[in-house]
């Protein structure tokens, strides 16, 4: 039975990942790192941002909490003035979210800053359909690890009429990192192909090309 459902963000709602992959990129070509698109989307789209620097650093030298934390303030401060003139909402994914938003309660769950989250649902209209935010602040580990999933089912569960079961959750991914962590949180899994092809997310309950072609009888079914 289904009983509420959790979003990834990036990819899922906002056609934002190109976004992100330039600001990365910037950064890290301060640094003298070169991120290839291809690299980027074989091992990093998934990450949070501390996993991202941290994984583009590994070669070279461990980085200290210092460091991090400046990279992902410079990495934020390319990153929304572009959002803020570029962002777009995938096709489908506001009339989506609404309609889901009628008949169970929603999440979202994100390996984004709060901040970035924040202005994607603020500028798609959606940001009162949503009872939690699960972003890369609130947690200690990123997908694929499950605790974004986990936390964001905790709390769902607790604003809910009667506990929600992780069984009785659907997690909407774009990665297949994201796909994994679902599964390890217990929860099943509609993937959207928006940043891979359907192959790369074969792991998924379902893939679909679009929100759009997705109805709640559907979802339900799973």
């Amino acid at each position: 039975m289904l009983r509420a459902i959790i979003f990834d963000c990036d990819g899922v709602i906002a056609d934002t990942e190109p976004l992100h992959l330039a600001a990365f990129q910037r950064v890290l070509a301060e640094e003298e790192i070169t991120l290839t698109r291809e690299d980027y989307y074989n091992s990093y789209l998934a990450l949070d941002d501390r996993g991202c620097f941290a994984k583009a650093f590994a070669s070279r030298s461990r980085l200290t909490d210092e460091k991090i934390a400046e990279l992902i303030d410079r990495k934020a401060a390319y990153l929304e003035p572009v959002m803020r003139a570029q962002l777009r909402l995938f096709p489908g994914a506001r009339d989506f979210i609404r309609r889901a938003a009628q008949k169970y309660p929603l999440a979202i769950a994100s390996g984004a800053l709060r901040r970035e989250i924040e202005l994607i649902l603020e500028f798609g209209g959606v940001a009162d359909c949503f009872l939690a935010i699960v972003s890369a602040e609130d947690v200690a580990r990123g997908k694929p690890d499950p605790e974004a999933f986990l936390k964001a089912h905790s709390i769902l569960s607790s604003r809910a009429a009667g506990s929600i079961a992780h069984q009785e959750c659907l997690v909407i991914e774009d990665s297949f990192h994201g796909i994994e962590a679902a599964r390890l949180a217990g929860m099943r899994v509609l993937a959207v192909s928006n940043s891979y092809s359907k192959d790369k997310l074969s792991r998924a309950d379902r893939v679909v090309e679009s929100l759009d072609r997705v109805s709640l009888e559907e979802l339900e079914a799973l």
